[in-house]
């Protein structure tokens, strides 16, 4: 029987618990950007992070007020939940909206500020030698000689050069491919939220 706040209360259970699955999403998103990009810190990330996380928390009390009707609570619920729609709409555009300057602006200093270790996994991970250089250098870090998979040892030329596509590239594509993902999820999902 669906009458008085019967209806509204089953409602707002199957919404809110909708909202704890599209918060583990949005969790799962982004973490996989931060993790993808692997040299940069890309602080918007971890704002999908932190929408997801408060999402979590913020449809646990909606869940609590429509289970218990407590009216107070859904109240400050339905409020903070259009607040969160506006910063999580605003965290999606800015993901969506950053330029390939931006990316490589952001990138460069990561990559700047990145232990040797970082750079050397990142080599290994994208094939690839140094940022943007392509041909490696005895005076220049990293060697292209210490990544295999771009300069096997049987291929160097007896003058030690090994040419090698520069990270930046193959960079800038997980980069991408991460910000589109999670902006692209975020605007959905922050137009659920409305």
């Amino acid at each position: 029987m669906c009458g008085g706040f019967t209806c509204s209360k089953n409602a707002l259970t199957a919404l809110n618990i909708m909202y704890i699955i599209v918060s583990f999403i949005l969790i799962g998103v982004a973490a996989y950007g931060r993790v993808s990009s692997i040299v940069t810190n890309i602080t918007i990330f971890g704002a999908v992070i932190a929408c997801g996380v408060f999402l979590l928390l913020l449809s646990l009390v909606g869940l609590i007020g429509a289970v218990k009707h407590h009216q107070v609570l859904l109240f400050f619920y339905m409020v903070i939940l259009f607040l969160l729609f506006v910063v999580q709409f605003s965290v999606a555009c800015a993901c969506l909206a950053m330029t390939e300057d931006q990316e490589r602006e952001l990138a460069s200093q990561g990559w700047k500020k990145a232990s040797p270790a970082v750079r050397a996994q990142a080599e290994r991970l994208f094939h690839c030698c140094g940022f943007e250089r392509n041909a490696s250098d005895p005076t220049a870090e990293p060697q292209c000689e210490h990544v295999p998979t771009c300069c096997p040892p049987q291929e160097i030329p007896p003058d030690g050069t090994c040419e090698c596509q520069g990270c930046w590239s193959a960079l800038h594509q997980a980069i991408r491919n991460g910000l589109k993902i999670t902006g692209g999820i975020g605007m959905f999902f922050s137009f659920t939220e409305f």
